[in-house]
């Protein structure tokens, strides 16, 4: 037990200098004799140390020279003079692209400001101040609003026949945080977590962050390989895997019915929480998608993240965690240490919406505003030889373009046209270089998609 408390030290003693950049990428880490003999431990500790940080790929080794830290990405040469392609490929950071001052926002998974229900909002904010005139002199439990909470549980029991009790809902400032809320509560450096690939770029920099180790299971139109995810589970004794099975966030793609039962029965027998993150649940098409993983679990092994922000209100930033005491306790003592708990002005403007008749009409406009954009994206894609399967729900475009065709070239090609999109290496757990993009039909109106993906063939074609 020794030999292990010390082999951990010197992992961390490592990999805390270099995520301080004390040892910057490239660094020559001191030899296994050195570090040894500064930390007063045997060579064999050190050498275990190095192999695992390099299996982490957090540092990699020469013949005969010794260990050095790893880059974070390779480095792209070829487009040094765009700052925005520069940094997507060295950070993979989404927030780069989003920013690029264009006209066809093909990067944003946002909904069109003009599709949400503006000026009757407006009319509901008034209306929460006549019944709070207080709100804003006081703040939310660290838990979030007990009247909301009361509220998402009536909804979450009669849509789903769950057993629920308000204690079991924790609100959150949109699904982000919740995620950063369950790494910081049940991670620590070298934990293996599993990961869908390709996967929601920021889940991917907050695990990443927080030291995981990210071992990663491909998502197909049909689900998962579950045999896979068994073998996966049993090897690596993973903490948890994320994933994000409703109108996948960037594929679209919705795992079956049966897959759901079958990995809430694995991760109980692994001992291995799933994270279910839910954010597009209500932008089906044709039918509902399958009810959530989180309801055939009955021995706590999912905790479920419902993000109403993408429909409702990005502005509110609401979500709420729906799990067991014994990790809602975690979260809640994490969540105070945040913020204290979430705005309940925020809380009380969502409570009144959630619970009015407007919103299922607002809804329902919503899935065919959004259905006819998807129909004209497809239309205008269908000119081309590129390859895709067409989702039933979400705000996404999962595309693979020719394999001579560079996406960081594209990308830069794209933005001097005054367009945006999401290259697949960004939703890459292992960053990979990628013929896969992420088109995105719910941000621009229907004649900037029309407009705008013709502009974007061309420039695509260009490059053939």
């Amino acid at each position: 037990m020794k030999d292990d408390y010390l082999f951990k030290q010197v992992y961390d003693y490592v990999l805390n200098r270099i995520q301080r950049n004390e040892w910057k990428e490239q660094d020559k880490l001191p030899s296994i004799r050195q570090l040894a003999a500064e930390m007063n431990v045997h060579r064999l500790t050190v050498l275990k140390a190095y192999q695992l940080l390099k299996q982490h790929d957090k540092v990699y080794s020469k013949d005969k020279s010794g260990y050095y830290v790893q880059s974070n990405m390779t480095k792209s040469l070829e487009y040094p003079d765009n700052p925005i392609v520069s940094a997507y490929v060295q950070k993979n950071h989404l927030s780069e692209i989003h920013q690029a001052p264009v006209t066809y926002h093909f990067s944003q998974a946002l909904l069109d400001p003009n599709l949400l229900p503006n000026h009757y909002f407006s009319d509901y904010v008034k209306k929460v101040f006549d019944l709070y005139p207080k709100v804003l002199a006081t703040y939310s439990t660290v838990q979030g609003d007990l009247e909301l909470r009361e509220r998402l549980t009536q909804y979450f029991i009669n849509h789903y026949k769950t057993h629920l009790s308000a204690n079991d809902l924790l609100i959150t400032s949109g699904s982000q945080q919740a995620i950063h809320l369950i790494s910081q509560a049940f991670i620590k450096p070298r934990d293996t977590v599993l990961f869908e690939r390709p996967s929601y770029s920021a889940a991917i920099d907050i695990f990443r962050a927080q030291g995981a180790h990210i071992v990663t299971v491909d998502i197909h139109p049909y689900g998962y390989d579950l045999e896979q995810v068994e073998h996966y589970m049993k090897q690596y004794k993973p903490r948890l895997f994320y994933l994000n099975p409703t109108f996948h966030n960037p594929t679209g793609y919705t795992v079956p019915i049966k897959q759901r039962k079958q990995l809430v029965e694995l991760a109980e027998q692994n001992r291995c929480l799933l994270i279910e993150d839910d954010a597009y649940h209500d932008i089906y098409f044709d039918q509902d998608p399958p009810p959530p993983i989180y309801t055939y679990d009955s021995a706590g092994s999912v905790i479920y993240i419902r993000s109403f922000s993408k429909y409702i209100s990005p502005g509110l930033r609401i979500a709420t965690v729906i799990c067991q005491s014994s990790l809602m306790n975690s979260l809640i003592t994490v969540k105070s240490l945040t913020d204290n708990g979430s705005p309940l002005l925020n809380q009380k403007i969502f409570l009144h919406y959630f619970s009015s008749l407007r919103l299922q009409q607002h809804l329902e406009k919503l899935r065919i505003a959004l259905e006819i954009r998807k129909e004209i994206m497809e239309d205008e894609l269908a000119v081309t030889d590129w390859k895709w399967t067409s989702p039933k729900g979400g705000l996404n475009l999962w595309v693979q373009l020719p394999e001579k065709i560079s996406t960081e070239l594209l990308l830069t090609k794209s933005i001097e046209q005054s367009i945006s999109f999401v290259p697949g290496q960004v939703c890459d757990p292992l960053k990979q270089r990628s013929s896969w993009i992420r088109l995105s039909y719910s941000y621009a109106n229907e004649k900037q998609l029309s407009v705008g993906l013709k502009r974007f063939i061309d420039v695509a074609h260009s490059l053939y």
